[in-house]
């Protein structure tokens, strides 16, 4: 399985361990046939997104990576939730009626812990919480999951690529080999991450230009795209730059194998167990 590759990164492991830039250790992206499982939010399909219930069943249904979104609380506590608001995924507008438009940003983790995000995906999953990301690393440490981690928003939440690196310093199992990548939509943040965990992984969500990539490729590791815009071609030219594609969201079974035989490198999906099959049938198939 083509796995990110990352090095520790600081106090006594780093110490223990030569510094070596990350892409100098890195793999040629074409090198593995197989393909990446990220769990998108979770196995969302199935669980409500970016809680602890989503990241389980994701594990169960043999996903080999889970994704999830990072934001920060109005007391720069740092939590998981995809949306800027918190309306769509938790009860808030039953809770705080007077709060809106009921932004992350605007409510303390103690008020966000009172919300349920789990009834509105299906009643079995009432009194689910929106977890922290100290939380979520700590009880997800030892799943064997890796993680793609996603900066939200980050203009938004000034200073939160320090928080993120703090947290992550505070539970270094994440930081070995394999285990983490970081990415987001904001470019100058995944810039700003990797300044300060450098040997940490970075993906750019989009697609850049052909002629960007080169130099992205001095602080980027992927190029995670959404599925429409993937092309055999594309993919050619980000793997001549020795970074890596995901693309993302892909939930029926025809777009899978069509960017599989793209030669993308991991497809991101809520519904894991789905390209986990036709990974298995893919590798059954005589050569």
């Amino acid at each position: 399985m083509l796995r990110p590759l990352v090095l520790t990164v600081s106090g006594a492991l780093a110490a223990q361990i030569p510094a070596l830039p990350a892409h100098a250790a890195r793999p040629a992206a074409a090198e593995s046939s197989q393909v990446v499982v990220v769990a998108h939010r979770g196995a969302s399909a199935y669980a409500p997104e970016n809680t602890i219930a989503a990241f389980e069943e994701a594990r169960r249904l043999r996903a080999d990576t889970f994704e999830l979104d990072v934001q920060q609380t109005r007391d720069h506590q740092l939590v998981l939730m995809h949306d800027v608001t918190l309306a769509r995924t938790t009860d808030v507008e039953k809770l705080f009626p007077r709060r809106a438009p009921w932004r992350v940003g605007d409510f303390t983790l103690a008020e966000i812990r009172r919300l349920d995000a789990g009834s509105w995906f299906a009643p079995r999953y009432k009194g689910e919480r929106v977890p922290t990301l100290g939380e979520t690393l700590t009880k997800l440490s030892g799943s064997g999951l890796d993680l793609l981690l996603e900066i939200k928003e980050p203009r938004r939440h000034p200073g939160i690529e320090g928080r993120i690196a703090r947290e992550l310093r505070a539970e270094p199992a994440w930081l070995r080999p394999g285990r983490l990548t970081v990415q987001s939509f904001d470019w100058d943040s995944a810039r700003a991450f990797h300044r300060l965990l450098p040997n940490v992984p970075i993906g750019l969500l989009g697609a850049p230009s052909a002629g960007r990539l080169a130099g992205l490729s001095r602080f980027a590791d992927e190029v995670n795209p959404p599925y429409a815009s993937v092309t055999a071609q594309y993919v050619r030219r980000v793997h001549a730059n020795h970074m890596r594609v995901l693309a993302w969201t892909v939930n029926d079974a025809a777009t899978m194998r069509r960017l599989i035989s793209a030669g993308v490198d991991g497809i991101i999906t809520n519904r894991p167990d789905l390209l986990r099959g036709i990974t298995l049938t893919a590798r059954k198939r005589p050569a």
